[in-house]
């Protein structure tokens, strides 16, 4: 069960070490090219969530991800050692949760720099806790599929 903190660990840590290299070596709005027309490394504060979403609503943040923070860490005691895909899920949920949410206490904004391009449609730019954020979430998602299906299989049979 360890594993699982480990891993958020691991996340926490990779998402302040790239967001601490893009604040030290870079000015905000500046730009590596990565994939030309694909891949940019961007400088880009967000006060708010995904796309902009509630700007400067830092109690609103500190507040959700406390008890999103407090839910995961349940859930991670409650059913992360049932299944290694539910435990991998929280565990970047987790990570990704505290990464941001290190940023918004500590910054009073979130540091994003992966600026993505599929074909003309500029993706939002985003970092690594965002990343494991939707990863943890897809996952879950997909977890939740298997288990189902697993359960209709073994009533059926």
């Amino acid at each position: 069960m360890l594993w699982v903190y480990i891993v958020a660990v691991v996340i926490i840590g990779l998402d302040q070490l790239t967001k601490l290299w893009i604040v030290q070596n870079m000015e905000l709005g500046d730009q590596i090219t990565v994939i030309e027309n694909v891949f940019y490394l961007t400088s880009h504060r967000n006060t708010g969530a995904a796309w902009g979403i509630l700007a400067g609503q830092m109690i609103f943040f500190y507040i959700i991800t406390t008890i999103v923070i407090g839910f995961v860490i349940y859930y991670i005691q409650k059913y992360g050692k049932d299944s290694k895909l539910l435990g991998l899920s929280l565990a970047l949920v987790l990570g990704g949760a505290i990464g941001n949410f290190i940023d918004r206490l500590f910054r009073k904004e979130v540091v994003d720099f992966f600026d993505i391009y599929i074909g003309s449609y500029d993706y939002p730019i985003f970092n690594i806790a965002d990343s494991a954020l939707v990863v943890g979430v897809i996952l879950i998602f997909i977890g939740t599929i298997l288990d189902e299906r697993n359960k209709k299989r073994s009533k059926n049979a």
